[in-house]
């Protein structure tokens, strides 16, 4: 039997907003799809929650036995200021005001993305596609969208048609945020796209490019450039098929970008692409919204150098990925020094806890050996204890993917795994194989479920993830011309020991002495 087999997995899915036996198209395979960033500036924390859940999700898929594609695309090109088809495209907008070709926006920020993605141990995905690198599909099914009459040109851009999808698939547009289509449309704006649209719900496939905008592909309507929704769509099904198991996001993105992503491809397909929707929730700081316009943003260097004004220190990538699985990816999660600082003790109490447990050996005397085959593990008192602990961490985060209650569990392992070097429970009331499965499945749960390392094993990735950070904000300063600051982070880490060498083309490498 697989360990899904046994611990079977529950998930809340947005579309129903009830929690729901997983059960994959095909036994024993997974496809997920996850909404990466748009790159056009520095990873803020709202991003590292959402790719911190879904690396959770994808660990504990493969670590039950799934095979797993895990594809989570690059937004490089069409995503406008505006989620009402407005304004410049950021990464143009980006490139403009830095003086830069586009792509070296896009190199700057996937490189920045990247690095703060290893700095808090968030594997990579199985597939990494680009907006960029999908013109020709984007453009494929934007035709035939128009051949099912269920979108329209208009001087050189192309329209979905929201009332048209509507009146041939059951009024299902809504189906997933809950939105009342007639109540979108007294809330809608009134903006200069609205004026070349049938109904100003219907959202952009295409754009025609204005003369100034840089980023423009030949099209049978002109040139111009894809919509923000119909990437998603096209890449999602290209790598995991026309229906697939999960496409998760942030809470943000399930209107309109999720909405918009179902109605193209049911429209295209003829079937609805996803079969669970997954939705990670935001970040509030000290009660509030996190917001720049606030001034309460965060930038992963500015949490773990502790140089933003709103904090007291700073914190270690770990002690962040643990402060974050402490609550359901599900639940608002509020910073504050007072919480970061309580996740700091409890991460130092587990990690502590790690390293001693993979130094305790359960000797047995020959005797004790022969017993115990006779008496299996499990049969004793101590020996169920320690079990049934093992146990809960499976059925907790088997129950919609549940980290806080798992962490729980954990901190209960922990206590035991006090007792043991204490001598407080002595090894010889555990039967071995209790003890293997035991330790086994409190570094199993820790490393590759959690994704939670040792200190002593993060710092050196800390280190190398920080050192490239500042790398990203010292090439940004000497773009800006700001070699002031480029100067200082320079002599800034040569006085820690950081020796920084500039290369050809603007690359930089380090060394420590």
């Amino acid at each position: 039997m697989t360990l899904y087999e046994k611990y079977p997995l529950t998930i809340t899915n947005s579309l129903s907003g009830k929690k729901e036996r997983f059960e994959p198209l095909t036994p024993g395979f997974v496809g997920m799809y996850v909404c990466g960033p748009t790159v056009y500036n520095f990873v803020h924390l709202g991003n590292a929650r959402t790719f911190l859940t879904f690396d959770t999700v994808s660990r504990y898929l493969r670590f039950l036995g799934y095979r797993v594609r895990y594809v989570r695309n690059i937004t490089d090109v069409g995503h406008l200021e505006s989620d009402a088809d407005e304004g410049e495209d950021k990464i143009a907008k980006k490139a403009r005001l830095e003086q830069l070709e586009p792509m070296e926006i896009v190199k700057r920020y996937t490189e920045d993305f990247h690095n703060v993605m290893r700095v808090f141990n968030i594997l990579p995905p199985s597939i990494e596609p680009t907006a960029t690198g999908h013109i020709v599909e984007q453009i494929r099914i934007t035709q035939d969208l128009i051949n099912k009459g269920l979108a329209y040109e208009v001087n050189g851009s192309v329209y979905f048609d929201v009332k048209k999808y509507n009146a041939t698939h059951n009024n299902s547009y809504g189906i997933l945020s809950g939105r009342n289509i007639e109540e979108l449309m007294e809330s809608g704006r009134d903006l200069d796209s609205q004026e070349e649209k049938r109904d100003r719900r219907d959202f952009a496939l295409w754009k025609k490019a204005s003369p100034q905008h840089i980023m423009r592909w030949p099209s049978p309507w002109g040139e111009g450039f894809p919509g923000w929704h119909i990437e998603c769509t096209v890449m999602s099904t290209k790598y995991l098929g026309e229906t697939f198991d999960i496409h998760g996001g942030g809470m943000d993105l399930k209107f309109p970008h999720h909405e918009c992503e179902i109605a193209q491809a049911t429209g295209a397909n003829g079937k609805p692409p996803v079969r669970y929707w997954i939705h990670s929730n935001m970040l509030t700081v000290n009660g509030q919204k996190m917001s720049k316009s606030l001034g309460n943003s965060f930038l992963p260097s500015e949490l773990f150098t502790g140089s933003h004004k709103l904090l007291d220190k700073g914190y270690s990538p770990m002690t962040v990925r643990f402060f974050m699985l402490q609550s359901h990816f599900s639940s608002t999660l509020d910073f504050s020094n007072e919480a970061l600082q309580a996740a700091e003790k409890g991460y130092k109490k587990l990690s502590a806890s790690l390293r001693t447990v993979k130094t305790i050996q359960n000797e047995k005397t020959k005797s004790q050996l022969i017993n115990e085959f006779f008496n299996p593990a499990g049969t004793g008192v101590a020996d169920k204890s320690l079990l049934d602990l093992v146990d809960e961490c499976y059925a907790n985060m088997s129950d919609d993917f549940n980290t806080a209650k798992t962490l729980a569990v954990l901190f209960e392992m922990s206590s035991r795994i006090n007792d043991m070097k204490s001598g407080n429970l002595p090894l010889k009331s555990v039967s071995a194989g209790a003890f293997e499965t035991f330790k086994s499945g409190y570094i199993d749960f820790m490393e590759k479920v959690l994704g939670l390392e040792e200190e002593s094993v993060q710092d050196n990735n800390l280190l190398d993830g920080t050192i490239q950070v500042l790398i990203s904000l010292r090439k940004k300063a000497r773009a800006d011309k700001n070699f002031a600051l480029s100067d200082k982070i320079r002599d800034d880490l040569k006085a820690i020991g950081v020796q920084l060498k500039d290369g050809k083309d603007g690359e930089m490498t380090y060394s420590v002495e």
